[in-house]
Formats: C-alpha cells, sequence, structure tokens
C-alpha cells in the first residue's frame, strides 16, 4: 500500500470512528462518575493552626479532602527564620509568596522571591528556606500527594524551645525527608 492510499484510507476509518452509533455505545453515552469528596471553601484566617518548632502554620487543605493528593498552608515567618536544605522522596512542592521576601534554594539554584512569585521543587531534589528582610513573610505552601501533614502534626508535639535537631531528624526520615 502506498503512503497516499494509506492516509486515504486512515482518515476514512478515524473519520467512522468519530460518527455516533458507530463505536461501542456505552462510551458515547456514558457519565462521568461522581466524585467522593466534598467541596470546600477556607475563608482567611480559618483552618488547622499547627505550630512546628515555633512555626505557626494555617493548614487549609489536607490530604483528608483531597484523597490524599495534596495538602495545602499558609504561614507567617519571623525574619531570619528558615529551613535547613532538605531532600523530600514522597512529595513535590510550591511555594507562593503572599508578603514579605524569601530567600530559596531549589538544586543549585538560589533565588529571591518576593509577594506574587512562586517557585516548584520536585520531590528528590535539594531544596531550603529562609525569611530575609526586616519584616515578616507569609508563604501559601502546597505538596503532593499529601501525608507531610502528618508529619507535622508529630513536630507540633514535640515540646517547646529550641527544637532537638536529633528528634526532629527522626520524625522527618519517618515521612521520607532527608536533611543535608
Amino acid at each position: 500500500m502506498d503512503r497516499k492510499s494509506f492516509i486515504k484510507k486512515s482518515a476514512i476509518a478515524l473519520g467512522l470512528a468519530c460518527v455516533p452509533g458507530i463505536t461501542d455505545s456505552k462510551q458515547q453515552h456514558s457519565t462521568p462518575s461522581k466524585s467522593s469528596l466534598n467541596p470546600k471553601i477556607i475563608r482567611e484566617g480559618e483552618g488547622n493552626i499547627l505550630n512546628v518548632i515555633g512555626d505557626l502554620q494555617m493548614h487549609k487543605i489536607s490530604g483528608k479532602d483531597t484523597d490524599n493528593q495534596i495538602v495545602e498552608w499558609v504561614n507567617d515567618v519571623d525574619p531570619g527564620i528558615g529551613i535547613p536544605p532538605h531532600v523530600h522522596t514522597r512529595e513535590d512542592e510550591i511555594f507562593r509568596v503572599l508578603k514579605g521576601k524569601v530567600e530559596l534554594l531549589v538544586g543549585d539554584q538560589i533565588t529571591i522571591l518576593e509577594a506574587g512569585d512562586i517557585a516548584y521543587a520536585p520531590k528528590n531534589v535539594v531544596h531550603s528556606w529562609k525569611i530575609i528582610g526586616n519584616e515578616k513573610a507569609s508563604m501559601c505552601t502546597s505538596a503532593f500527594p499529601a501525608g507531610i501533614e502528618d508529619m507535622f502534626e508529630e513536630l507540633g508535639q514535640l515540646p517547646p524551645g529550641p527544637p532537638d535537631f536529633e528528634k526532629v531528624t527522626a520524625v522527618c526520615g519517618r515521612y521520607g525527608i532527608q536533611f543535608v
């Protein structure tokens, strides 16, 4: 069969496949299945507040809300506070700066994020962040898939005061996070 003949026959077959009634009627008339998840609206100031080693996080959406697809939280952090370089082996993260300035390391790139800026940190890539400047910064962080919120709950149960890095490392390790 020559090329011209092949293209003509392929076009006819494709056209027939698109005509209603020619293909399986179950495919043509199936309706999308209803989600088992419920919509959720979270207003400003609403959410589950966690004190994670002095970092107040307002968890807005959790894995329970999204069939473990995504978790999202907002935090207000003082200047000079940050998270040392680490690697997630389970989830990707997206950082959205709402106010202030954040110095962010992702891979081997260091950048300054300001209000409106967004960064993506894929799993298995080293990243860290630190609040710079003289004002608090606020970030909305999304992690997917969900599950990291369970780690934050566990870290929130550690005694107040300066964090015991050995205990923090052990908790984080159980959730696939390693400090480098």
